[in-house]
């Protein structure tokens, strides 16, 4: 079962509501996509941490309606 961009972007935005999100899907199939996501509440945390973050918006739904997720992280500059 396949995610829309549009979703994975505002459950991104849900849980860090300052956050820059750019979504692209990389096969065209609504199951590969790459996310770039900018945030201040990364500051100070290890890249794990930040992801773990984003990941953590997602619910759950990491292997399973989003088959892969290709995430950048970064703090505003």
């Amino acid at each position: 079962m396949a995610m829309r961009a549009a979703d994975i972007e505002a459950m991104i935005h849900a849980a860090l509501p300052d956050a820059q999100v750019t979504i692209t899907d990389l096969a065209g199939d609504g199951d590969h996509y790459a996310a770039h996501v900018v945030s201040a509440q990364f500051a100070g945390k290890p890249r794990v941490a930040q992801h773990k973050l984003v990941y953590a918006a997602l619910g759950g739904r990491m292997g399973g309606e989003l088959h892969a997720l290709q995430l950048t992280t970064a703090v505003p500059t």
